[in-house]
């Protein structure tokens, strides 16, 4: 299941199909009652043999920009006891705020996996790190 805000879930379309493919949709504005809906639905989904995607930065991110995780990303970490597998993905280069897109290819990277059980602040640490180092790493070449 992937993790999106709320607003997303409410598209007219969009909305629609994502709540058909089975999202989890967080009220950001909503605090611990978002927190605690999330890590329920997130035990539900990995219950089921679904995978959680989660975008820790909240957003999309421009490439080279590194903000700090949002807590929903601690709170699941903690809640379900998983490993973590870091992935970049370099859209933001292409897909920017609106409906302005640009042309182009986005790459997926995919990092070494991060063992559970860390505290918050060693697995925010080691996932902000292999985002980065991933999104700064060559692409592989054929």
């Amino acid at each position: 299941m992937i993790v999106l805000k709320k607003e997303l879930a409410d598209i007219p379309l969009f909305g629609w199909m994502t709540r058909c493919y089975g999202v989890i949709a967080v009220e950001r504005a909503a605090g611990a009652k978002a927190l605690r809906a999330l890590v329920e639905e997130g035990r539900a989904a990995i219950a089921t043999g679904r995978p959680v995607i989660i975008y820790p930065e909240g957003t999309r991110v421009r490439v080279g920009q590194a903000p700090p995780l949002k807590s929903g990303f601690a709170a699941l970490y903690r809640a379900l006891g998983l490993p973590v597998v870091p992935v970049s993905v370099n859209s933001g280069r292409l897909w920017g705020r609106g409906f302005l897109h640009h042309s182009g290819t986005v790459t997926l990277k995919v990092g070494e996996t991060i063992p559970a059980e860390l505290d918050r602040k060693q697995v925010e640490a080691r996932v902000h790190a292999a985002i980065n180092a991933l999104e700064l790493a060559p692409e592989a070449r054929s």
